[in-house]
């Protein structure tokens, strides 16, 4: 069974890969189906043949192009096992490094030829329970009560393309039931007490002229719709009028009986979970909600999901637009932007040391200012639909007193509004335009004592780009130490053993040279001309002679790889807004928005209006939803 869980976790591993690299992968026309079977016959025949092949795989299996499409698992292990030396085993002969690209890229272009030749298809759709955010702000939004009620949840783990929405991370523990029943009663009963929530709550009461059943029918027809995002049956509302009955049969009140039904409601599946059903209206409304909200549909999406106005692509655009400059979805940029740059670890596992960074460590206003600078600026590049290529290099950012003081640049700050975040124009030469100029960013990828070109390095491939370096060898000893960071030697002479040793040189040489353009930023972002005593060099040359040197240099040179950006923003957003990893099919639909934003010039909003209009997020197959266009303009 570990085997097999092994097995599975390397799967998932490779598909992760797959999806990355094979949009940059079309089949190689002077590679042929010809030459992978050449390939199986000289490398694997051997020991995967006959009546017991090794690994349970018949190198037959691939004998047709149509395997492409229908032995899909079988290919992804083979250019799994080929592309990472696991396979032919030692003692066999082996294909030289130009044979494993040759078949490895190929077959994976193949494989995404053949998935995606039909377009863009849904990929799988798990349930997932509402993770701790989302549940505090359902609660919130449901019963109209402002407490951080989530935070007696345990805390929820990241998975899928980096993000804690995801379904993979989601299972519900002993513990998470023990506490839904603690946390339902709680809010129901504080609900209660609050004149607003139990308005909200107590639509209808006993009195002249209604009675009991006529009351308690209304509340529970007002209340679970909202709590189960849907409309509920007869049967749904006889059920819980039936729980109501049983409480007041043991000698309950009215309200505390109905109070009693309501608890229950709060720990059923229906309220605890996203549940998907195919491309319904109130799913969708409710994927929309969670994906920008965090949160239950208001009262305008239920109404369009009622009157089927959600296949209409004006209609859903329109409800995007609303949606973002709703002060909700500061709550979805917070959300997806702190775990995408992991700026959330700022305060927790990333602490710049307080000896070293006096200021930084004794200045709250200061920290606050700095962690939400980089989240700030998403929300005003989606809200005011700017181009996402913002992101790495703009002439505005977001500036208060206190940051334009830390960053040492003049900022054009509203005097009457001097503590509150503004968008403000940068002015000629402060490299600070785009993420990279953020002290956030460049304090979460650097240790606490010091910079370290290697962690910006690997926070630029793997952050902006989407193509991490892979993890370092066990027995290479790190240079985080904070006698180390008080030598005389800079960072560029210090990391020369790393870049001495022909292993580690090959990553080395991809993810240093970025970080060094970046070392003109100290390790909370300051701006300084000089380590260790000397002049700060911050030039970089890349493995296929790129060079460049500093912070602005390097933005050029990544604007010149937008189309990598852009397509792992679009990965990433994405996952985060189906809350899955993305499976392989889920690399037509990357491609097909991809496009998209190239031609709308890379606007924010199209990213957003791709995703949420995409056969992925509205789990339909493209021709029902081609289907239903038709049908509608026939109407029409």
């Amino acid at each position: 069974m570990h085997h097999l869980l092994l097995c599975r976790s390397a799967n998932l591993l490779f598909l992760h890969a797959l999806i990355v690299l094979v949009p940059r992968l079309s089949a190689d026309p002077s590679y042929s189906f010809d030459n992978s079977q050449k390939f199986l016959n000289q490398y694997c025949v051997g020991c995967h043949q006959g009546k017991s092949p090794a690994g349970g795989f018949h190198a037959r299996t691939l004998s047709d192009p149509s395997t492409f499409r229908t032995e899909t698992s079988w290919w992804t292990r083979v250019i799994s096992r080929v592309r990472d030396a696991g396979m032919p085993p030692k003692g066999a002969p082996m294909p030289s490094a130009e044979e494993r690209s040759g078949i490895t890229e190929w077959a994976a272009g193949s494989v995404k030829a053949a998935i995606c030749g039909s377009g863009a298809v849904p990929g799988p759709t798990p349930v997932r329970r509402l993770n701790r955010d989302e549940y505090t702000a359902t609660i919130r939004d449901l019963l109209d009560i402002h407490l951080d009620i989530g935070r007696a949840l345990p805390e929820d783990g990241a998975g899928g393309e980096g993000f804690d929405n995801a379904a993979e991370t989601l299972f519900l523990s002993p513990l998470h039931s023990e506490k839904y029943m603690e946390l339902a009663g709680f809010a129901i009963g504080f609900a209660a007490k609050e004149y607003k929530s139990r308005a909200r709550v107590f639509v209808s009461k006993p009195g002249p002229g209604v009675s009991e059943q006529q009351a308690s029918d209304a509340i529970f027809k007002s209340f679970l719709p909202r709590a189960f995002r849907r409309p509920v049956d007869d049967w749904t509302v006889a059920s819980y009028q039936k729980l109501y009955q049983s409480a007041r049969t043991e000698g309950q009140s009215f309200d505390e009986a109905i109070l009693t039904s309501l608890r229950a409601a709060l720990v059923s599946p229906l309220f605890l979970y996203h549940v998907s059903r195919s491309d319904d209206q109130y799913a969708f409304a409710s994927r929309l909600s969670y994906f920008l909200w965090g949160s239950m549909p208001d009262e305008l999406l239920f109404d369009a999901a009622a009157e089927g106005q959600l296949s209409d692509p004006a209609v859903v655009k329109y409800m995007v637009q609303r949606m973002l400059r709703n002060d909700r979805s500061n709550g979805f940029v917070q959300r997806f932007g702190e775990q995408w740059l992991r700026t959330r670890e700022l305060g927790a596992e990333k602490i710049p040391d307080a000896e070293v960074f006096p200021t930084y460590s004794s200045d709250e206003e200061l920290r606050s200012d700095i962690r939400f600078q980089p989240v700030l600026f998403i929300r005003e590049v989606f809200i005011r639909n700017l181009s996402l290529l913002n992101l790495i290099d703009s002439k505005y950012t977001i500036g208060t007193i206190t940051l334009a003081k830390h960053m040492n640049v003049a900022l054009p700050i509203n005097k009457g509004a001097r503590k509150q975040p503004q968008w403000v124009e940068l002015p000629e030469g402060s490299h600070r335009g785009g993420l990279l100029g953020m002290p956030a960013v460049l304090a979460v990828s650097s240790h606490p004592y010091r910079t370290s070109p290697v962690l910006r390095g690997a926070w630029v491939l793997d952050t902006i780009l989407g193509t991490p370096p892979p993890a370092p060898p066990p027995d290479v000893p790190p240079l985080d130490s904070k006698q180390d960071a008080n030598t005389s030697r800079s960072v560029r002479e210090r990391l020369t053993q790393h870049r001495e040793n022909a292993v580690c040189a090959s990553c080395h040489n991809s993810i240093d040279p970025l970080g060094f353009a970046l070392e003109n930023f100290d390790a909370v972002g300051q701006w300084r001309e000089q380590d260790a005593g000397q002049p700060v060099n911050a030039a970089g040359e890349l493995p296929d002679g790129t060079k460049f040197s500093g912070p602005d240099e390097l933005k050029t040179v990544l604007l010149a790889r937008k189309d990598e950006f852009v397509h792992n923003l679009t990965r990433r957003m994405l996952g985060y807004a189906l809350g899955r990893g993305l499976a392989l099919e889920d690399s037509c639909t990357v491609d097909e928005i991809v496009g998209q934003l190239k031609r709308a010039d890379y606007s924010a909003q199209t990213l957003i209006e791709a995703i949420v209009m995409s056969p992925a997020f509205r789990f339909a197959p493209p021709e029902r939803l081609a289907r239903r266009e038709a049908t509608k303009r026939d109407r029409s």
